[in-house]
């Protein structure tokens, strides 16, 4: 896996952007204070995928591991989201697999956000 050339000033856009307001179909964060919680972790996320990025040998397991241990940061908070809100973490997940164009969470995503990866019960015909 090679990591693309412009993902440290991407990361560096991602970490600098204001997270969690109103944009597309999100409304914006329920609790206004859990604005500066929900930031600092997934900023982490985005410095773990940059040291991953900038490490000699970057691939799709050291990057799904970094998303495990990002999504375990949100155990104590995640009664405290509204569904919005985890739809919204996901999706800054998935921005940052779009930076070092990881195709797969390993079903680490759906787990968080429904409790269980929908893709281990589709049935073979």
């Amino acid at each position: 896996m090679k990591t693309p050339e412009n993902s440290n000033e991407k990361f560096a856009e991602f970490i600098a952007k204001k997270k969690f307001v109103s944009e597309n179909y999100y409304p914006g964060i329920a609790d206004e204070k859990m604005r500066p919680i929900l930031t600092e972790k997934i900023n982490q996320v985005a410095s773990d995928f940059k040291t991953v990025a900038e490490s000699d040998k970057p691939n799709d397991k050291k990057y799904q591991e970094k998303i495990g241990i990002g999504l375990s940061r949100f155990a104590e908070i995640y009664l405290d989201l509204d569904t919005e809100d985890r739809e919204r973490v996901c999706s800054y997940f998935e921005e940052l697999m779009d930076i070092v164009e990881l195709e797969s969470s390993n079903g680490q995503l759906n787990k968080f956000m429904y409790g269980f990866d929908p893709n281990e019960f589709i049935k073979e015909d």
